[in-house]
């Protein structure tokens, strides 16, 4: 949901300048390459669903997630570096399965997804270049509350679900469903300052060349939860019609 693999703080070790070093643009071209991935899969499974392959897109779109939140736990815990397009792919799957999905029901809202996220990605991009947002101490504390808030909500929500319980607000186009939808948006948007910083950050301190790996990684996480929550909040406003 978020990106824990960004760590907060740089050791010794880690600031060692041993070879070639992180930089901003190397970052920029590692996430790029990512996204390409991404994007790819998604076509893919998406393609599955056009051409009536319904089942094949759904176990392409459940594994996809499985796989994806197991191997984004590796890279978080292990920090092993060449799993980071496997993640890549494994996310293209689970969003080309159900960004397909909700396509069928709400024409065009996937574009409107997509061209929130990017809006969004520069909008932060323009205020952080600007100095009108920093990613202060504080900045941080408040932001990980509401993190890990969000992340319990959704935990009550999936857990309840083997019960035929569910958090009203994460799936109700209700006004509180929408709001809720709302902030959830604005935080995950805000914590694309965070990779902003840390990406910066790690290029002004000589981090070792594997870090752009990191760095993109954390900021893909990121946008992949800003897509699938713009998506959400979409979904729940054209219910509502």
């Amino acid at each position: 949901m978020s990106n824990p693999v960004l760590n907060e703080k740089f050791s010794a070790q880690e600031q060692a300048l041993q070879g070639e070093v992180m930089t901003v643009n190397g970052t920029i071209q590692l996430t790029a390459l990512l996204g390409l991935i991404v994007v790819m899969s998604a076509i893919f499974v998406w393609s599955r669903f056009s051409l009536g392959y319904t089942d094949l897109g759904v176990t392409l779109m459940s594994g996809g997630a499985i796989v994806g939140f197991i191997v984004a736990m590796i890279v978080i815990f292990a920090k092993v570096k060449y799993l980071v397009p496997v993640y890549a792919a494994a996310e293209g799957c689970f969003l080309g399965g159900i960004s397909a999905t909700l396509e069928a029901s709400y024409p065009g809202i996937v574009s409107q997804a997509v061209a929130g996220t990017f809006a969004a990605l520069f909008s932060m991009l323009i205020l952080y270049k600007a100095g009108m947002i920093r990613a202060t101490e504080k900045f941080r504390s408040v932001l990980l509350i509401s993190m890990f808030s969000i992340l319990a909500i959704y935990l009550v929500n999936f857990i309840g679900g083997f019960f035929n319980y569910s958090v009203p607000v994460v799936n109700s186009s209700s006004n509180f469903g929408i709001l809720f939808s709302v902030v959830v948006v604005i935080v995950a948007a805000l914590n694309l300052i965070l990779d902003f910083d840390y990406i910066e950050r790690g290029a002004e301190n000589n981090l070792p060349k594997d870090n752009e790996w990191f760095g993109a990684f954390g900021l893909m996480i990121t946008l992949v939860w800003l897509y699938l929550e713009i998506l959400r909040l979409l979904a729940k406003l054209n219910s509502r019609d």
